[in-house]
């Protein structure tokens, strides 16, 4: 089975050996066999255009030691990507670890709350005593008679 348009495939050799499959142009050869420098060229006009500029360099974070703190911070990250004094990929990695730091001081505020409640449940038991009578004691407890 024959190539489609053969005559209209360019005539240069490819690095690998084997002949172009690109469209030949009226000279035989395709575009950037035609014009070698052109596609050098035009990959540095691509690049050019994917470079962000940055206007100043972000500064250092606030300590990061409560949750509001760590909140502030995320916003700061967004705010700074958004006029483009951080890069994405760096807002990105940024705002994950925030994130878990955020999550690990949710654990923690809950911690504290449950010791809390257990502390204020055992406080009523010790000073009522489990039957309510003020001793501390069980329900069998009987106080000695002085005498």
């Amino acid at each position: 089975m024959a190539p489609k348009n053969l005559g209209r495939r360019c005539r240069a050799i490819a690095k690998n050996g084997k002949r172009c499959r690109a469209a030949a142009t009226e000279g035989g050869l395709c575009f950037f066999h035609g014009n070698p420098n052109k596609a050098s060229e035009l990959g540095r006009i691509g690049g050019r255009s994917k470079v962000r500029a940055v206007c100043e360099p972000a500064g250092p974070l606030p300590p990061l030691d409560s949750a509001v703190a760590v909140r502030d911070a995320m916003a700061r990250v967004i705010g700074d990507t958004a006029v483009g004094m951080r890069s994405p990929e760096d807002a990105k990695c940024l705002v994950s670890m925030l994130s878990q730091l955020l999550r690990a001081f949710e654990v923690v505020d809950l911690e504290e709350q449950m010791k809390g409640l257990e502390r204020d449940r055992a406080v009523p038991e010790l000073e009522n005593g489990p039957n309510g009578n003020g001793s501390g004691a069980g329900p069998d407890f009987e106080p000695r008679s002085q005498g």
